[in-house]
């Protein structure tokens, strides 16, 4: 499932590496008349850089006209190319198996990074120098160690000066699904990397064709007309080390391929390839410190879990890994379920009965919703609503809610505002130990109090909570008279989303957090409900601050209402008041009685204007925290 545009374009971008690479392994061993460990080299790089793989191939090294590959490479920077081609598909070959192995372990990046460079370095130098050129060097392989050290060390520290802070940056950047072997960004990233490696590597290179320490491009043809022995006949830029006197193996010829031997009066001095050599080591202890200026390399995937950040929020180098879970996008793939557009949420939840006991039983889970027609958030929910089921019971009721855990992570459940026994308030690793996915926990408790409560996750709070983990508990009063009487009765519960780039974030009050849609009942306007009224009526509405980020002043048109009660406890009457606005804080609950005195259309919205739209536009006439009484005459 492709839950970023940057997934379609690595689609894409693999597909046309898996065409490149086929050809040019089709075209290598058919037609092109180079060595085996050259044809591989272009093999593995087209593999990584796909295209750009494709171009090097047919600019610097595909024989144009059969006969003419000899004459066609001898151009130093297709040389460099070639050098190029060789050190990259040797030592990053090397740094993507480790970069795969110590994201699997969850190693930190910085150990990540050094474990890269060693694997890589020795996968170039032991194996593809050393052992792969040995007969077209010469000598023995201990000897062809040690005359490619410096050169490989050279081309090696060039190519991760580019691709380490690349890797990094990105890799812990705002989308850590770079982190996992598991995902494509993975890979785009490696191949971003190795691109960046290459262009940094390459002029450093050609200096080491030139000075005849390293190999570049090379021909090889089997037997030939007027080759007399049926020896084979190669061409190209050779390795040139202390060893350089040594004889050519007695079975290849080489010859220069426009770019000779460097005489000894103009062969790399020792001060030169110290300097090289230094000055490629400082390049890279600069690509290893950077990214510790930007991003905090002393977490791993596991500690990052593939978190995608939100569009515009503030990453440090001191950013916890924990921080970055709770920050972090739900995964679309996470949703087991997708509610229907029309469906509601706060639903009443009938109990069972089992003896005395009211039972309850919730499950959170994640799940696909529905705020707006064409505007679905990936949400936790209980039973599959936002908010979740209405729990009503009577003053006196003994209760049993039974809590199953569907999510990827931790939870409990608190029961804001209710005296209760101190081991069933949920609040995780205070009062009990966090529920973790997979399990179920069981709440019991004796229903002491009246009025308007609701209940919310209490772990992960600030990320659970915003995503949809809350519900309204309704408990009225065991002696009806203590009910202040109304016709009509409405609940609202207000909530704030985060939707960006086609994820849903949880909504906190920092920099890329700041929501851009706002609820009702799960729905924002004009997806939320009409209430139906008659003149004379009164409409009780219980408002809810399920919400986690904002004081919402909600006002009600067409007259005062009256302020009957705040966080569950009823006002005596002289204590209650008039009033066309109440503020609704977080965790905050306020009773209020409004009459329908005329006819139309009276409007219940929160009066800060941005709160009052959808994704910054305003709707047919508003949008988010609004919905319309109308009444009738």
């Amino acid at each position: 499932m492709f839950i970023q545009p940057i997934d379609y374009l690595l689609f894409v971008w693999f597909i046309l590496a898996g065409i490149s690479t086929l050809y040019v392994a089709w075209d290598q061993f058919r037609n092109n008349p180079e060595p085996a460990v050259m044809k591989w080299g272009f093999i593995l790089v087209t593999l990584y850089l796909g295209p750009i793989g494709l171009l090097l191939y047919i600019l610097a090294d595909k024989e144009p006209v059969p006969g003419t590959h000899e004459e066609f490479i001898k151009p130093l920077w297709k040389q460099g190319i070639g050098s190029t081609i060789h050190c990259v598909a040797g030592d990053a070959t090397g740094i993507i198996i480790a970069a795969a192995i110590t994201a699997l372990l969850g190693l930190p990046m910085w150990i990540d990074i050094i474990i890269e460079y060693i694997a890589g370095f020795t996968l170039g130098l032991f194996i593809f120098q050393a052992l792969f050129m040995k007969n077209m060097m010469g000598g023995t392989y201990w000897q062809n160690v040690r005359n490619s050290f410096m050169p490989e060390f050279i081309s090696m520290n060039a190519m991760m000066a580019g691709m380490a802070p690349v890797m990094a940056i990105l890799m812990m950047g705002r989308d850590m699904r770079a982190m996992w072997p598991e995902e494509m960004l993975f890979w785009g990233v490696m191949a971003l990397g190795i691109g960046v490696g290459f262009a940094i590597a390459y002029p450093f290179n050609v200096w080491l064709v030139a000075k005849g320490l390293k190999h570049g491009l090379m021909t090889e043809r089997g037997q030939m007309a007027g080759d007399m022995h049926g020896q084979h006949r190669q061409e190209g830029a050779h390795a040139y080390g202390d060893d350089h006197r040594q004889e050519e193996a007695s079975n290849h010829q080489r010859h220069g391929s426009g770019q000779d031997r460097p005489s000894r009066a103009f062969a790399p001095t020792r001060l030169q390839i110290a300097t090289m050599a230094a000055f490629t080591s400082i390049m890279l202890i600069a690509g290893f410190a950077y990214p510790f200026t930007r991003v905090n390399m002393h977490l791993g995937a596991h500690d990052v879990g593939g978190a995608i950040m939100a569009p515009g929020m503030i990453m440090t180098f001191d950013t916890p890994g924990d921080a970055m879970r709770d920050m972090a996008a739900v995964d679309p793939r996470l949703a087991g379920f997708r509610a229907r557009e029309t469906a509601t949420g706060g639903e009443v939840l009938p109990p069972r009965i089992e003896g005395d006991v009211k039972v309850f039983d919730l499950t959170a889970s994640v799940i696909g919703w529905s705020i707006l027609p064409g505007e679905t958030v990936e949400a936790y929910a209980y039973n599959n609503q936002v908010p979740g089921p209405t729990l009503r019971v009577v003053q006196g009721d003994k209760v049993r809610i039974k809590v199953t855990n569907r999510l990827p992570e931790s939870t409990t459940v608190h029961w804001h505002g209710l005296i209760l026994p101190n081991e069933m308030d949920g609040a995780a690793q205070i009062t009990q130990k966090p529920i973790e996915p997979g399990q179920t926990f069981t709440y019991e408790y004796t229903v002491g109090q009246s009025g308007t409560y609701f209940y919310h996750t209490h772990d992960h709070v600030d990320r659970q909570q915003s995503l949809g983990l809350y519900g309204a508990l309704i408990i009225d009063p065991k002696d009806t008279a203590d009910e202040i009487p109304a016709d009509l009765e409405y609940t609202m519960q207000l909530q704030e989303w985060v939707k960006r780039e086609w994820l849903t974030y949880p909504a906190m009050p920092m920099e890329g957090a700041l929501p851009n849609f706002f609820t009702i009942n799960g729905k924002s306007y004009p997806a939320t409900d009409t209430i139906k009224m008659k003149v004379g009526q009164k409409l009780k509405v219980r408002f809810v601050g399920s919400h986690t980020t904002a004081i919402h002043p909600m006002h009600i048109h067409g007259g005062p209402f009256e302020v009957t009660a705040r966080d569950g406890e009823t006002l005596p009457p002289p204590a209650r008041y008039l009033a066309d606005t109440v503020n609704i804080a977080p965790g905050q609950r306020y009773d209020v009685i409004w009459t329908a005195r005329r006819p139309g259309k009276w409007l219940v919205h929160c009066h800060i204007p941005h709160h009052t739209t959808n994704n910054n536009v305003e709707v047919d006439g508003g949008g988010g925290l609004m919905l319309v009484i109308d009444v009738q005459p």
